[in-house]
């Protein structure tokens, strides 16, 4: 019970993250002057996802603490909690995500929306983001390539939340529940399209360091004798067709909006397709998200 706990709060936390540093990020290199002014992109969302990973982040370090107890009575027992906090990298790791979250969450509450606020979102979600690597495989690494291992592991969580944050608040704003109009919207897809092709290109950079610390060159030959290794495929497999549908918006639903606008005509056809497409995009990276919390659970092939 405990081990299915884990999983769901660490795919809450994933979540959330994504959220806290991918959106407001977005909102900053997308949207200036009076598109910025405007407020078009809510602070709720932000707020809620800073309360989701500040909960899940001290529920999953409960869990985790009975797990490694081997007790249910243990995951709240302040002496095991504490122990577990101070001793191992991934207990630290968690603590600070949690309270991290809660300053976001207070900055958003305390602050009007906006570039400042946004700002200092980003600056938590950078931290939350970056603490994965430490609650990870590469925290327990050890030898002459931990660091390296551990930089690659938290640039990967802060690329996959550049783009997956992203696509969230892409969502948001053409459900029509922001205050956003069809030109702004347009001119945001076209500030992100640079953003994501560096996101993409830093998630398979890294995702090639990480895996040959995982997996090695004599694992990737026997990658789907192992539960981690399938579950990698399936995760290969979903980001392929994310990659499909990106391209897809790209290149040919951003401009079918922009030809719409730039012609009078009405683009309410071209947003349907987009918001579809997106929305498609945004439930295989929370499907994706849940793949990588069970592999964070399992064994690599490596350490076989």
């Amino acid at each position: 019970m405990l081990e299915v706990a884990v999983v769901l709060l660490r795919w809450l936390q994933y979540g959330g993250a994504v959220v806290l540093l991918g959106a407001p990020l977005f909102g900053l290199y997308s949207f200036t002057g009076r598109d910025r002014r405007d407020h078009i992109l809510p602070r709720s969302p932000l707020m809620g996802a800073a309360l989701v990973v500040a909960l899940a982040s001290f529920a999953g370090l409960s869990a985790q603490t009975g797990v490694m107890a081997g007790s249910v009575a243990e995951a709240l027992n302040p002496a095991s909690l504490g122990f577990v906090i101070r001793e191992t990298a991934l207990g630290g790791a968690m603590a600070a995500r949690g309270v991290v979250a809660l300053l976001a969450l207070g900055a958003l509450a305390l602050l009007k929306p906006g570039g400042v606020a946004w700002g200092l979102t980003t600056g938590a979600g950078l931290v939350v983001a970056a603490s994965f690597a430490w609650s990870g495989h590469a925290g327990a690494a050890e030898g002459a390539g931990r660091y390296v291992h551990l930089a690659a592991d938290a640039v990967h969580v802060i690329a996959a939340a550049l783009w997956l944050g992203a696509l969230a608040a892409l969502t948001l704003l053409l459900s029509g529940r922001a205050r956003v109009d069809e030109a702004a919207l347009h001119r945001a897809l076209h500030g992100f399209a640079g953003v994501g092709t560096l996101a993409v290109s830093l998630l398979v950079v890294t995702g090639l360091i990480n895996s040959w610390f995982l997996v090695g060159a004599e694992g990737a030959a026997t990658l789907g004798a192992s539960p981690y290794g399938r579950l990698l495929l399936g995760k290969l497999a979903l980001f392929g067709v994310m990659l499909v549908l990106a391209a897809v918006n790209r290149l040919r639903l951003t401009p079918a909006l922009g030809t719409d606008l730039a012609s009078g005509h009405d683009p309410q056809s071209a947003l349907g397709r987009l918001r579809r497409s997106v929305a498609a995009e945004t439930l295989l990276g929370a499907a994706l998200l849940g793949l990588v919390a069970v592999m964070g659970t399992l064994a690599p092939p490596s350490a076989g």
